[in-house]
């Protein structure tokens, strides 16, 4: 779609200060998919030059925030971590052509802040923490599962960039189960909750994505039982919580992330013991 009201376009690296109407620009997959009219200016983030994805010396897997899904899937392939299947997982389920897959970045799936975003899945499952930088150049980090606050709502300040997201080397170690419903063969996902048990101490992270508003990541020193697992669930999502638009009722939403919760704590619980 042409955005009409955008007058300039400028490199991230020469840009302007930061002002009104200025919006950030990575793959552009949502930006131009409708009408943009409080925009005026685009800062192009393409030519950043940063690694797609890297591993750190401590283990730890850095993404920049311009890694598009399709460079993400390509990397994982190579990636030898137990976690590893994750990663072809979520991006599976953007159930999207090639053109959106070698074009959406990682960042701009979070900063969209959609519920059912599968990098936001991705990411928050394996504890990842983002790194932000503000205009003045100052830096501050914040869990995945915080920067999302809510439907389309993150905890992103006016010109504040989402630099990269990393995930540390201990949940990539990490066993991973997934679970995925929507109601319609090709249609968005409905619920998403993906199970993490680390091998090192045992404890379990489970992750509701999709049926909520937010992600909803819980942590068990041990697998739980069922009941435990259902009373966590229940008090950490409010009822106003249960996403609700066309691709799912709250009520459905609420049931399947339920069974798919107690399907990985049966999965995984049984791994442990």
């Amino acid at each position: 779609m042409d955005l009409n009201t955008v007058v300039e376009v400028r490199d991230a690296r020469d840009a302007a200060p930061w002002g009104p109407g200025d919006a950030w620009l990575g793959g552009g997959t949502y930006l131009f998919s409708e009408p943009q009219p409080h925009l005026r200016r685009l800062v192009d983030l393409s030519r950043t030059g940063w690694t797609p994805a890297a591993l750190r010396p401590d283990g730890s897997l850095e993404i920049a925030a311009t890694c598009t899904i399709a460079q993400l899937s390509r990397f994982a392939k190579g990636l030898g971590a137990a976690a590893a299947p994750l990663f072809e997982q979520c991006c599976r389920a953007f159930l999207a052509s090639f053109k959106i897959w070698n074009m959406a970045t990682v960042g701009g799936n979070l900063c969209n802040a959609l519920p059912a975003g599968p990098m936001i899945s991705l990411t928050a499952a394996l504890d990842g923490r983002c790194v932000l930088l503000a205009q003045d150049g100052a830096q501050r980090g914040v869990r995945v599962a915080d920067f999302v606050t809510g439907a389309g709502r993150k905890d992103l300040a006016e010109g504040e960039l989402l630099r990269s997201v990393t995930l540390p080397a201990r949940a990539l170690a990490c066993r991973t189960a997934f679970r995925q419903a929507s109601l319609y063969g090709l249609g968005r996902s409905g619920a998403l909750v993906i199970g993490a048990l680390d091998p090192l101490d045992g404890s379990l992270a489970v992750t509701v994505t999709a049926a909520t508003v937010r992600p909803v990541r819980l942590w068990f020193p041990l697998p739980p039982g069922a009941q435990e697992l259902r009373t966590a669930l229940g008090s950490a999502v409010a009822d106003d919580e249960w996403y609700d638009d066309i691709h799912g009722l709250p009520e459905w939403r609420r049931h399947m992330a339920f069974r798919f919760a107690e399907e990985i704590r049966r999965e995984l619980g049984g791994a442990a013991r």
